[in-house]
């Protein structure tokens, strides 16, 4: 069981994928901004983040840079409904492991969710 930090500012989303990581036995600490990501990552220590791009407050971009900053190890998944190849690239480069696009199908999802976890353990 490895805990995920999911942070969207989508509710819906939020509760989707709670569903989704509870049937595989995986615990999900939700966070609905940038802000609170970072702030949960720090106090959390989960073993995977997966962060949207476009989110109020701070932007999946800058909780990325700062999760990072502050763990350069953290094991992160960046995902939008929108392609920004620049800032994925970016993303790259910063240390993601992993882009989803939404919508997705549930079976990706957890494999893409199974690959990093898998790669970390």
């Amino acid at each position: 069981m490895a805990k995920i930090l999911f942070a969207d500012d989508d509710g819906f989303q939020r509760f989707r994928i709670k569903r989704l990581l509870f049937t595989v036995n995986h615990e999900m600490i939700e966070a609905t901004n940038g802000e609170e990501a970072v702030e949960k990552y720090k106090t959390e220590k989960p073993d995977l983040v997966i962060l949207d791009i476009r989110m109020p407050v701070l932007d999946g971009m800058e909780a990325l840079k700062q999760i990072i900053n502050f763990d350069k190890n953290a094991k992160v998944i960046m995902m939008s409904s929108i392609d920004y190849t620049k800032t994925i690239t970016e993303a790259k480069i910063l240390g993601i492991k992993q882009y989803i696009v939404k919508p997705f199908k549930p079976t990706k999802f957890l494999q893409v969710v199974h690959e990093v976890l898998e790669d970390i353990e």
